[in-house]
């Protein structure tokens, strides 16, 4: 086959879906799929890399003053849509809703071809980012996006999500039917494997920790909505009874506002953050190192990270939101609080901390579950997916030629009378 993957973030950008379309990339890459990623570039102007059978193409971009370290396009239609010609994909699956999303629509008018949708946020998680200044706009914001989704939906073959939940949150509003999919997540490099002791004591010093103190490790963006505010106002609770530590891996426009609520709860020498870390540089490895995996978040469609802590043995406290049910098990695999709740989640972070034996069994627990996950079973499951779409297209096309040569056949007849 041949895949474009269309998205306006992709590595070194980090969000979900970049990491969700790379791994998608990649993947079908190594299945002998010719595959094409266009993305915005990472350093405004445009440049294309080839690795074998897989081509990125980057085009001129520009900054995302809602995000650190995010770019976007503006109007790319003609250099777009004459990629998509030059590669000639048997189908296109993008990863935006809005203009590329458009913009995949239009060939696939003209071309015939499949277009599959993943939706990675909903409209109710994008209206989070109005300055609060403007909230008030926010509902409005809100049902345009729902109306917009209601609308544009419906124009891909298929759309798919990543979970049931938010299959059904969109199903509930826009009547259509998405296909649900994991992200997946790679149970190869997420284990539970214990570093040596030389590898273990060479990462604390990288991230200036004392190799035998507790860690409550949260990973991802630092920005409002990811509610990491309440994330270290539940770990200053829990260090009231034990020596935890708190680790912060990641980025984002709330950073400095963050180190400085650590500061004000008394607790910055026991806050940890070392920005972003990518696996190259050994995030699967800093999940090793951790205690327990924590997250306030209540705009997660999976929460990738909760597949990797999942993976690597760790116990995870959250907040009773959106998908996030599906992957923490309440007293199985974790805690689940109700959101808003630092207290309620202080308190599971503590009583994990304070009684390893069940923090143990419960990050064994989400071992188990998170196998369901496996990504060779996501890439198994696209691969199918795109077979059968483009072989309908195929149908669909010969069908189309059958009754337009039946059509032709008869107006002969009838002009011979």
């Amino acid at each position: 086959m041949r895949i474009a993957y269309i998205t306006q973030s992709y590595p070194p950008m980090v969000s979900g879906a970049s990491i969700v379309v790379k791994n998608l990339a990649e993947g079908m890459a190594a299945c002998g799929h010719e595959v094409l990623v266009i993305a915005a570039s990472d350093r405004r102007e445009s440049y294309k890399t080839i690795n074998c059978n897989l081509t990125v193409l980057r085009l001129c971009s520009f900054h995302n003053p809602f995000r650190i370290g995010q770019r976007f396009i503006i109007s790319p239609r003609p250099v777009f849509i004459r990629a998509l010609r030059d590669f000639q994909p048997d189908l296109i699956h993008t990863h935006d809703a809005l203009q590329l999303g458009m913009l995949s629509l239009i060939y696939k008018r003209k071309h015939k071809i499949p277009v599959v949708l993943t939706t990675h946020a909903l409209p109710n998680f994008a209206a989070k980012y109005i300055p609060a200044v403007f909230s008030s706009l926010r509902p409005v914001m809100e049902t345009s996006l729902w109306m917009y989704a209601w609308l544009i939906l419906r124009k891909f073959d298929t759309v798919t999500t990543p979970t049931p939940t938010t299959s059904a949150m969109i199903s509930a509003i826009t009547k259509i039917e998405p296909l649900s999919i994991s992200n997946g997540v790679d149970l190869n490099s997420f284990t539970p494997s214990r570093l040596t002791m030389d590898r273990k004591n060479a990462l604390c010093t990288q991230l200036n920790l004392h190799p035998n103190v507790p860690i409550i490790l949260y990973v991802g963006r630092l920005d409002t909505d990811k509610r990491v505010d309440q994330v270290i106002r539940a770990a200053a609770h829990a260090m009231q009874n034990t020596d935890a530590h708190l680790l912060v891996i990641g980025d984002g426009r709330q950073k400095p506002a963050l180190m400085q609520l650590c500061h004000s709860l008394g607790i910055k020498k026991r806050c940890h953050f070392p920005g972003y870390i990518s696996m190259e540089e050994g995030l699967h490895e800093i999940y090793r190192l951790a205690n327990l995996f924590v997250t306030a978040s209540e705009i997660e469609t999976q929460g990738i990270v909760l597949l990797e802590a999942a993976a690597s043995g760790l116990p995870i406290v959250a907040v009773r939101a959106t998908c996030i049910p599906e992957i923490v098990h309440d007293g199985v695999n974790g805690y689940l609080t109700e959101p808003n709740d630092n207290t309620a989640l202080g308190n599971a972070i503590t009583d994990l901390l304070l009684d390893p034996d069940k923090a143990m069994k419960m990050g064994r627990a989400g071992q188990r579950l998170v196998q369901e996950h496996n990504i060779q079973a996501t890439f198994d499951s696209y691969e199918h997916l795109y077979t059968n779409l483009i072989r309908r297209e195929i149908f669909l096309r010969t069908l189309e030629k059958v009754k337009v040569h039946a059509w032709q056949e008869r107006a002969k007849e009838w002009l011979n009378l």
